[in-house]
């Protein structure tokens, strides 16, 4: 499931960030998956491990919104 990211995609979590999304943005791939929340700019490094454990959907190009 996590062969299919990309930088720029946007990514929906099962738990909701404090500032009330649920939405991030892909900045890194590699070891570590950099992730940038939609709702404040909080910017985070997630394990490859953690976020396929924390990542709902991956969502289609259009349905992402543009900020």
């Amino acid at each position: 499931m996590l062969t299919e990211l990309e930088i720029n995609n946007i990514i929906r979590m099962k738990k909701v960030h404090p500032c009330g999304s649920y939405e991030w943005r892909i900045t890194r791939l590699g070891a570590d998956i950099g992730l940038e929340c939609h709702g404040c700019n909080r910017r985070i490094m997630l394990t490859r491990r953690e976020l396929s454990r924390r990542l709902k959907v991956i969502l289609p190009k259009d349905e992402e919104k543009v900020i």
